[in-house]
């Protein structure tokens, strides 16, 4: 499939067609249409959220990484964000780095530690 695929449509069509590859557990394909929006939208917290989760979601956890401090670095109380950073950094074999991030996102939800 060439390239031009990817990024033909206009943004509203790529975000559609991005949603339903994500659905479809095509991460990869998912990916490739969300980094143009991305790179032409940077503000849209959802896109850069849907890039992420199908990054995690392939196992390109750096890159799922990078996405989701960017969302952070705008957005610091973004929930979703958060949670989906702190597992990401468990997954990297990284849980100290990894608790604070999942302890907000508790702390977010309304959830309360356990005694």
């Amino acid at each position: 499939m060439s390239d031009t695929y990817y990024e033909f449509g206009t943004a509203g069509e790529r975000w559609d067609r991005a949603q339903f590859f994500f659905e479809a557990k095509e991460y990869g394909t998912a990916v490739r249409i969300l980094r143009g929006l991305v790179a032409e939208h940077p503000e849209q917290t959802a896109q850069r959220l849907l890039l992420a989760r199908a990054y995690y979601h392939s196992a390109q956890l750096s890159p799922a990484e990078t996405e989701l401090r960017a969302i952070l670095d705008r957005d610091p109380v973004e929930y979703y964000a958060r949670l989906m950073l702190g597992r990401t950094l468990e997954r990297q074999g990284r849980a100290d780095e990894a608790a604070p991030h999942l302890r907000m996102a508790a702390a977010m939800a309304g959830e309360t530690p356990a005694s």
